[in-house]
């Protein structure tokens, strides 16, 4: 009977933990479908004034759900000082998303506890400890995944916004204009890079400089590829040359960049062949090839003997 109570327990817990992270991260999951309701609505104003309540409504909820969490949520924030930093360079710039993380990363550890009750009662303590300790640290490493793959989506943006960029400067448009008119070519296709210029775009109509608005970006992606170019944007102003041209360079060697290091990542995969090959098919191609061998000699021993 204890059992029973105790799998149902585990079973409500999950349940629990399953709707909740379900809430913490059906906002960004929903980005995909406010970009498909404003190609079919053709109208962000009208888009923008049906999803906000709906927004609204699921952060209260969940609000709700994590308010015992405060006291030690602060706790943790104070002993993690660049926590929104890191939490920004993943795409997740809002005040909530900050209390978000910090509720999955108290919650988690439960959810381990609960768990280990499935590993028997002579082993409880050990594996309570373990997946309390592993889900604690779940969140940072998923933290730390989301900020390499928010980089490399932008680093292999980055090529194609400048040409788009070229482009616009080419047929007469300034690159404050062309920054605009790309963010909004770019959204569906390349959403985060599309959301760093729109960023910039903000930034210089509320009365930033272009230089600082560009060194902006530079320090919220904390990619080196951005501080490159914004390095070369710095020179070109400051030394007159032509902006369009020097785009253009700097496409060009990104491009080159990307192929050597694509042709270094295929040189590599004939020593990363070796490890499976010596495991998994060496064995058996040994087996296969030397197995009627070996038996035809035990059998000639035997005859023999």
């Amino acid at each position: 009977m204890t059992s029973i109570l105790i799998a149902i327990f585990a079973a409500l817990a999950l349940f629990a933990a399953s709707a909740l992270v379900l809430l913490l991260f059906t906002e960004r999951t929903s980005a995909t479908e406010s970009r498909l309701a404003a190609l079919q609505s053709q109208s962000r104003a009208a888009y923008d004034a049906t999803a906000s309540p709906a927004n609204y409504q699921m952060q209260d909820m969940l609000a709700l759900v994590t308010r015992p969490l405060a006291p030690f949520r602060d706790w943790l924030r104070s002993n993690d000082q660049e926590l929104s930093f890191r939490l920004s360079v993943a795409g997740y710039r809002k005040p909530e998303d900050a209390d978000t993380f910090l509720s999955v990363k108290l919650l988690a550890p439960i959810v381990g506890v609960i768990l280990a009750t499935f590993g028997g009662a002579q082993n409880f303590l050990l594996y309570a400890i373990f997946l309390a300790v592993v889900g604690f640290f779940v969140p940072d490493l998923w933290l730390f995944y989301a900020i390499a793959k928010r980089k490399e989506k932008i680093g292999k943006a980055l090529p194609d916004a400048l040409d788009l960029l070229v482009v616009c400067m080419e047929a007469g448009l300034g690159i404050d204009q062309a920054v605009i008119r790309i963010a909004g070519e770019m959204e569906l296709v390349h959403p985060a890079l599309s959301e760093e210029l729109i960023i910039i775009g903000r930034e210089q109509r509320a009365g930033k400089p272009r230089l600082d608005a560009w060194r902006s970006m530079a320090d919220r992606v904390d990619l080196d590829t951005i501080r490159q170019f914004v390095a070369m944007l710095v020179q070109t102003e400051r030394l007159g040359t032509p902006i369009a041209r020097a785009l253009s360079t700097f496409a060009d060697g990104l491009r080159t960049k990307r192929m050597m290091l694509a042709e270094e990542q295929a040189a590599k995969t004939t020593i990363k062949l070796i490890f499976p090959l010596a495991i998994f098919i060496f064995p058996a191609l040994f087996v296969v090839v030397l197995g009627p061998a070996i038996l035809t000699m035990m059998k000639m021993f035997e005859s023999f003997g």
